[in-house]
This record gives structure tokens, sequence and C-alpha cells, in this order.
């Protein structure tokens, strides 16, 4: 039996998402294959995110965070388990997550907004990590709630530039990750 999706508040409206972190090759196009099995299937991907995997340049991990109205969870594994690049996947329940994203914002900064700018940075634990006469950048890295309320904080200041990476996530410790039987 697979685990319930998340039932979270994003953006303001009720969400189901699925965690899957995905073991693959590291070749040439196997992001882009994946990439393209969701859009073909109309699966909404709500975050990915791609790095090295555990220090063995033969493999990549790529989480993915995937909208379950869109993409009933086995069918999901059953097409990425197709793809030929694929190794293991994993659904890890947002319950039982450790989940995290990386933001960072360059805002311009005067006289004026400057003490209400450090007191939202230090409000939401972020750190800051560039700085000049007119602007500071600041890097938060944080569970997505957490980005979402700098970023909703920064609002309010003039001249944002912001990025956000994808979430990554690893299993609570002790906590096994699941893998729905497949269709045949």
């Amino acid at each position: 039996m697979s685990p319930e999706p998340f039932l979270g508040d994003v953006e303001h409206s009720p969400v189901r998402h699925h965690i899957l972190s995905v073991l693959v090759e590291n070749k040439a196009g196997v992001l882009a294959r994946v990439a393209g099995l969701f859009a073909r299937r109309g699966f909404n991907i709500y975050s990915l995110a791609v790095a090295p995997a555990e220090s063995h340049e033969r493999f990549s991990r790529i989480t993915i965070v995937v909208d379950a109205e869109t993409a009933p969870l086995e069918q999901v594994f059953g097409q990425l388990h197709k793809l030929v690049n694929v190794v293991d996947i994993s659904d890890i329940a947002p319950d039982d997550a450790v989940e995290r994203e990386l933001l960072l914002a360059t805002i311009a900064t005067d006289v004026d907004n400057r003490t209400s700018l450090l007191d939202v940075i230090g409000a939401a634990n972020a750190s800051i990590i560039d700085v000049d006469a007119h602007h500071v950048t600041v890097m938060l890295a944080a569970t997505p709630e957490g980005c979402d309320a700098l970023e909703r904080a920064l609002e309010a200041h003039p001249g944002v530039e912001l990025h956000r990476t994808g979430r990554v996530a690893v299993p609570r410790l002790g906590v096994p990750t699941h893998e729905p039987a497949r269709s045949r």
C-alpha cells in the first residue's frame, strides 16, 4: 500500500504531492527523458532538483515533487521504470521526509529600508552572503514553507531578484521509503 500524499497549503490552495527520489545513470539526455515522460503524460512537476549522487560520478539523484492529482503514483512508477537509465525509485511520504529548498535573493537597500530588511532576514534565519552600497544578497536553506514565508516578507521591499531551487528530500532516520507494486 502506498503512503498518503502530502495535503499541504501551497499558494493558499490545498495541493497533494508525492516526493520521488529517482536514482539514474549520469548520462546525457536522462533528465530530458524523465521530464519529457512527465510532460507527455500530462503530469505536473511541482519541483525538480538533480545532482550527482553519493559521491559516485556514475549516478545522479533526481528529486521530483509531483502533483498527486495529475499523476497517480503507480502510473508514475511504472512509466519511470520503463526508462533505461533509471536505476531505482523511492516514494518518500512528506510526513516522513526531511525537505529543504534553497532561496537566494538580491534586494535593493538604502538607509530607509536597511533596518526593516535586517529584521526580515533575522526573523527568517537567513544569511547575508554578499553586500554592496545599494544591495544585499541573502540565502535561506529551509523547508519550502520557510522559503515561502521569506519570499512573502520580501515582497514589501523594492528591487528583489529572487531565485529558488527545487526541493530535495531524504527519509527521516528510521523511516523506510515506499515503492508501490508495479502493474504489469
